[in-house]
């Protein structure tokens, strides 16, 4: 069926509707690259205080005539953001300077676990020199994976939903000036956190005790209960209660594990000519642990 584009016009000007045009998807993070990547260690750290976890990411926002892209820094405990630059360049000097920004503001002890995605900018040797310079560890999230930095994606949501969707900007310098009202005066000072007992970042940081950021971050780990079938959960102080071959034994039937007294359980020699991974995976993980 072919209609003229003016009835259609018409009709949707009867019903009150408006034509919305999908905004063009600009890449931000460029992973395919032959520089070092770092292990993810942010997904477990326990945060006690500030300037144990930084979080960093970049997204862009679109002008009349050009695309400007925005480098944030945000420490994870009090979700505030310590460091941002603007540049209508997608590249390392635009993350080299929020970061400098950061560290000239909050003068991170050492130790400090900065975390990003695994982009070019900051796996560039100068993000990484600056990083070891301040005796920073620097981690990466995994590929294709948004959740592991999800503080600063949430940031880039609420910056876009309340500042940047509702404002209309002349130019790169205009846009700077609504940032800075923005983050620095509003984000900041002003705006309340659910995630922090509907209190402001630095309402937040001034309640934590001084002392609990020198305490530093904790780690966690699986422990043997989460990953271990029922057989397998007896444990003392340094080992297996019992031999390991005695403590694992699989179906008969199905091949799956089962717990001490099955009736188609079987002893575990048959284990090593069919390995369960996730056992394998759990014994490894204890024996870390311990």
């Amino acid at each position: 069926m072919v209609v003229n584009r003016k009835k259609v016009q018409r009709l949707m000007e009867e019903d009150n509707l408006l034509a919305v045009q999908p905004k063009a998807f600009v890449t931000t993070t460029e992973s395919r690259q032959e520089l070092e990547v770092c292990l993810n260690l942010a997904r477990r750290l326990k945060l006690t205080g500030i300037n144990q976890l930084w979080v960093a990411d970049i997204t862009y926002t679109r002008l009349r005539q050009q695309f400007v892209y925005l480098a944030l820094v945000l420490d994870a405990f009090s979700r505030k953001v310590v460091g941002w630059e603007l540049s209508t360049r997608l590249g390392a000097p635009m993350a080299v300077v929020a970061l400098n920004k950061a560290i000239l503001e909050r003068r991170p002890p050492p130790g400090l676990v900065h975390h990003s995605d695994r982009g070019v900018q900051y796996a560039s040797d100068v993000y990484v020199g600056i990083l070891q310079q301040h005796h920073m560890i620097p981690s990466m999230s995994r590929p294709a994976n948004p959740y592991d930095n999800a503080f600063c994606e949430g940031f880039i949501k609420t910056l876009k939903r309340e500042e940047i969707y509702a404002g209309c900007y002349q130019d790169i310098d205009d846009l700077r000036g609504h940032m800075a009202e923005f983050i620095d005066r509003y984000y900041n000072r002003l705006r309340l956190h659910s995630a922090l007992g509907y209190r402001t970042p630095e309402e937040f940081e001034a309640s934590t005790a001084p002392d609990a950021a020198s305490a530093g971050p904790r780690m966690s780990f699986f422990r043997h209960g989460e990953i271990y079938p029922p057989d397998v959960r007896i444990k003392t102080g340094s080992g297996l209660a019992a031999p390991l071959p005695a403590l694992i034994g699989i179906c008969q039937d199905c091949g799956r594990s089962v717990p001490p007294g099955h009736p188609t359980r079987v002893k575990s020699r048959r284990l090593l000519n069919r390995p369960n991974p996730l056992i394998l995976q759990g014994i490894l993980l204890n024996l870390v642990c311990i």
